[in-house]
């Protein structure tokens, strides 16, 4: 039996003349903080809506803690919790009828709604806002009410499309904090992003999405190693014609895989060097610059960020 509680194969939709889904295969390990990071129109939603059975698609399967979403949409619906980009409030209630509401409609008794109500206000702090309209609310806390929504009949999984988009950095903040301990309380966590500081800090894996396929997935670590295999030198020059010597006397050198220029900075021309090699190779290699009489302004390893390797992996998939 497969340890994945999310899994799709080859998923395909198209919505008139656009593909939205070009093969879209994703692995989502139970327990795991999933962020699935790309662009707008990467495919993000359209993904999200046939795993919560709002939308079928034209090929390829897809099943959620086990369930089918095309023949068991009822027991999917059981299984997960679902916050859309855009989520919608009932203004005219009050904050704890909203939840109760919500509770009554997953048919929870109503002697045990008081209590659930009273929990998930708790958990996401919102207790003492419990009186106060829903359109009184920041959107912030309403994204916090709405996340408390998802989890009104205690689902397996939590499905947020977007759930920090146009927040302010503190209510991100907050958001990152709620999920990463709804991770400790047992929820598998599969939510969509374009902003990468939402992913880096708490994800245990990631897919990072573009054209409506998946071009890079794993876990956090497993995505690291491969990011590191390979070190960026930056070396800034005077001018083009000693960036070329440097390109040659790159290129010459073993474990050099990729020399390009890069954007130049203050007036002054950059070039980037990717090499598998080790602390003294690069130095024996700064040494080889001074040999040719190269004096660089600047000779610096560039740090390498889930920015770096999203730039890297998705670069030319767009036309």
């Amino acid at each position: 039996m497969s340890s994945n509680i999310i899994e799709t194969r080859d998923l395909k939709k198209r919505f008139g003349n656009f593909d939205a889904l070009q093969g879209m295969t994703i692995s989502v390990p139970q327990g795991a903080i999933y962020g699935f990071v790309g662009p707008n129109g990467a495919g993000k939603t359209t993904t999200m809506r046939i795993l919560t059975t709002l939308t079928k698609p034209d090929h390829g399967t897809a099943t959620v803690a086990g369930f089918d979403v095309l023949k068991e949409r009822r027991a999917v619906r059981r299984a997960i919790g679902y916050m859309p980009d855009e989520f919608g409030v009932y203004e005219d209630l009050r904050v704890w009828e909203y939840l109760d509401f919500f509770a009554a409609c997953y048919e929870i008794p109503e002697n045990a709604r008081k209590t659930l109500v009273n929990d998930l206000l708790e958990l996401v702090d919102l207790s003492h806002r419990r009186e106060d309209m829903v359109d009184k609310l920041s959107r912030g806390m309403k994204q916090r009410l709405s996340l408390a929504r998802t989890l009104a009949h205690d689902p397996q999984v939590l499905i947020l499309d977007e759930p920090a988009s146009g927040l302010d950095p503190r209510a991100r903040v907050e958001i990152r904090e709620l999920l990463a301990e709804l991770a400790r309380m047992g929820k598998t966590i599969f939510f969509s992003t374009h902003i990468l500081a939402d992913v880096e800090d708490i994800c245990t894996h990631i897919g990072i999405v573009e054209a409506g396929q998946v071009v890079m997935q794993g876990s956090l670590d497993q995505l690291k190693a491969q990011l590191l295999e390979t070190r960026d030198i930056v070396i800034t020059l005077l001018d083009n014609q000693q960036a070329e010597a440097v390109k040659t006397i790159a290129l010459g050198r073993m474990g050099v895989r990729t020399v390009e220029f890069i954007t130049p900075r203050a007036g002054r021309t950059r070039l980037r060097v990717e090499m598998i090699d080790t602390d003294e190779g690069i130095q024996a290699f700064h040494r080889a610059l001074f040999d040719a009489e190269i004096v660089p302004l600047g000779f610096q390893e560039e740090e390498k960020t889930l920015e770096t390797m999203f730039m890297k992996v998705t670069r030319g998939l767009v036309t």
